[in-house]
């Protein structure tokens, strides 16, 4: 099962990068520009075949996927060269992989919203009929009882249990009343995992610290939606953009809270080991919450992918930008050398990352 879900993960994100790499593969063939190679995972090479002036591989390393584009390393004086076409159309096939991130995202929600019903936020007053309701962990504190229990972010409450009184609940004022009214004492949670169905017990603290409850942890009431499969995508187009504006936002607030010496800020760098880790525990909550998180994943890699950040895409828009104000463009060998410094800074930062995530494993 483990190199099941180890397998699902590592496809999936070589999928989105292949995906990405595609939308610099057709807005290039869209102005003429020549594509020399079209690669699924990094050399060396397993296997590749030539179709019209494309090579497409198969290769060894499964990280992700590129694309060659000739006359985006190196200048070149051939009119099928990424470096002879106007500065609008390069700005576009830097764009294009950009794009596609969004598109798969938006994709994936209306997928989700027409078929299964997309979890979303709600009060303790919404009530509709046919529509299923719960109550969900979204955030548990380090340190907390519900932390030291085994609870997780994503688990869902359905019913709570002290001696011989049993709460049965699909609101989060029942829930944090039967907390407050209970603390102190053992408590047994009963709640669904995925598709698992746990017991845990946890014992409220009496005085907890300043900012958290008494369990430790944050709740949401969760409805799933649904639409007529003609709403999904108004919906879909709706949720993306949400999403396009709240990610940025929480990772300020949570940037914020961190330099302010909050523990419980819910910011964590992870590299691909821990992303790993936490789109397997999203597989094992249900493929609603993975192709949930997938999407999201999708969303954050676009804005991170049009940052102003020299080996990036949005540096590479950066320097068509310069371009345009001094109407020549920047120094082909100075280009490099900045985009190089940049991408080993980024390769570094990720190792570091990364031994960090091996670290938090053991």
């Amino acid at each position: 099962m483990i190199l099941i879900t180890i397998a699902i993960v590592l496809f999936s994100l070589i999928a989105l990068t292949a995906l990405h790499e595609l939308g610099h593969f057709l807005l290039a063939r869209k102005f003429g520009v020549k594509v020399e190679e079209f690669g699924i995972g990094y050399p060396p090479k397993i296997w590749g075949k030539k179709f019209g002036e494309t090579l497409y591989s198969l290769n060894l390393l499964p990280f992700g996927a590129f694309v060659r584009i000739l006359g985006d390393e190196d200048a070149s004086d051939n009119e099928q060269s990424f470096s002879k076409k106007p500065v609008w159309q390069r700005a576009l096939i830097l764009l294009g992989g950009v794009v596609s991130f969004w598109l798969v995202a938006f994709l994936i929600f209306a997928f989700i919203i027409g078929v299964g019903g997309v979890p979303t936020a709600i009060t303790d007053d919404f009530s509709q009929t046919g529509v299923n309701t719960y109550v969900q962990i979204y955030q548990v504190s380090p340190d907390s009882p519900a932390f030291t229990a085994g609870l997780k972010a994503g688990d869902t409450i359905v019913r709570l249990r002290v001696a011989d009184y049993e709460l049965q609940t699909y609101k989060t004022a029942e829930v944090q009343d039967f907390i407050a009214g209970h603390k102190g004492e053992e408590i047994t949670v009963y709640l669904r995992r995925g598709q698992q169905n746990l017991e845990i017990t946890a014992m409220p603290r009496v005085n907890p610290p300043q900012g958290e409850g008494a369990m430790g942890v944050a709740l949401v009431r969760v409805a799933d939606l649904k639409y007529a499969w003609y709403q999904a995508p108004v919906q879909a187009a709706k949720l993306t953009a949400q999403q396009t504006v709240a990610i940025p936002a929480a990772t300020v607030k949570a940037v914020k809270e961190k330099i302010n010496g909050s523990k419980d800020s819910g910011l964590q760098f992870v590299g691909p080991i821990g992303m790993g880790q936490i789109m397997g525990q999203a597989m094992n909550q249900g493929w609603g919450n993975y192709l949930t998180l997938i999407a999201m994943i999708s969303i954050w890699m676009a804005l991170f992918n049009v940052l102003p950040v020299p080996a990036l895409d949005g540096g590479r828009l950066l320097f068509l930008a310069i371009e345009l104000i001094k109407r020549k463009p920047v120094d082909h060998k100075l280009e490099q050398r900045i985009t190089a410094t940049f991408f080993f800074l980024m390769i570094a930062l990720m190792a570091v990352v990364s031994i960090k995530d091996i670290i938090r494993l053991f």
